[in-house]
Parts: structure tokens; C-alpha cells; sequence
């Protein structure tokens, strides 16, 4: 989870792999319509952003019903969100890895991309929305400052007495 910028598809495709799961890019996820409404820079709306949700809830849960664990790329921004995230999965079955870095280095790192719909234009909104993770939550943050192998390394070890989630 995070916001834009953060690195959630690479981090999450690789420990994936690392640990043998399933990975589901929530962006891909996305009506057509989000897409078209975030690519103008509007920022999604609760209701925007439901449909997806519950979406990716089913997709997580369908997998563990059939007995797989589930690395799962999402921004999970607010609360709420996590909560319809976690309707997938048994009580206590999901883990939250939140990606985070100062303003700055989101900022320039969203400059430099050129195949993703989000404009750096939105990224202050989703800022403003992130609502960190409430001590009930099952999670951890890590900083995405340093290079990519030291946040898998650090997220991986987050994981580790966590295993197996969905």
C-alpha cells in the first residue's frame, strides 16, 4: 500500500516471486473510467474507488479459497479501504506492507515515469488522503528511499513470521 510513486508493482512483483505467491496489480484493476478520470488529474472519490475495492477483495479471496496466498499492489489509502480490502480474507489473514518516502522523492520519481496513467499532479491528493496504519492493523511501514533490494529485503523480513497471508 501507498501512494503514488512509491514502487508498490516492482516491491510487490518481487516478493512475489521471492515467496512463490500469486501478484495481482491493483491498477490493472481499474475501470476504464478511473483511468480516464485520474489520467486528466481528478482524483478519485470514495465512490470512484468502491467498485475497485470490492474488486480486488473478491480476486484476493478467490485465491485463498482455492489455497493461495496473494501479493497484492493497491494504495489502500484511507481505512475504509483496507477494510473492504480485508472482507477477501478471514479475520486476520492480511498483511500491510506500506511503502513510504518523503514528499520530494515520490515527486521526482513520478516525474520520471512514462508508463503509468497517474499524473504528479495528484500526487499531493493522495497524500492528503493516506490515513497510516491504525495500531490494530497488521502491517509495517518501510522507507522506499534506499534502492529497490534493500526495500524488498526489509519488506520480506516484515513478512517473515507473517507467513503465509493472503
Amino acid at each position: 500500500m501507498g501512494v503514488s510513486g512509491t514502487g508498490k508493482t516492482s516491491v510487490g512483483e518481487r516478493i512475489a516471486d521471492r515467496l512463490g505467491l500469486d501478484f495481482v496489480e491493483g491498477d490493472s484493476h481499474h475501470p476504464q473510467v478511473n483511468i480516464d478520470k485520474m489520467t486528466a488529474g481528478t482524483p478519485l472519490t470514495d465512490e470512484d474507488r468502491m467498485p475497485w475495492l470490492r474488486t480486488l477483495a473478491a480476486l484476493v479471496g478467490e485465491r485463498y479459497a482455492d489455497g493461495r496466498s496473494t501479493v497484492l499492489t493497491c494504495s489502500a489509502l484511507r481505512r475504509g479501504y483496507r477494510d473492504v480490502l480485508r472482507t477477501g480474507v478471514p479475520r486476520g489473514k492480511m498483511f500491510f506492507v506500506h511503502l513510504h518516502a518523503p514528499f520530494a522523492v515520490l515527486e521526482q520519481r513520478m516525474t520520471q515515469r512514462t508508463k503509468h496513467f497517474m499524473p504528479t499532479s495528484l500526487l499531493q491528493s493522495q497524500v492528503d488522503t493516506l490515513e497510516p496504519l491504525e495500531a490494530d492493523e497488521p502491517g509495517v511501514v518501510v522507507d522506499v528511499t534506499p534502492g529497490l533490494d534493500e526495500v524488498v529485503r526489509a519488506a520480506l523480513a516484515a513478512l517473515e513470521p507473517a507467513e503465509p497471508r493472503a
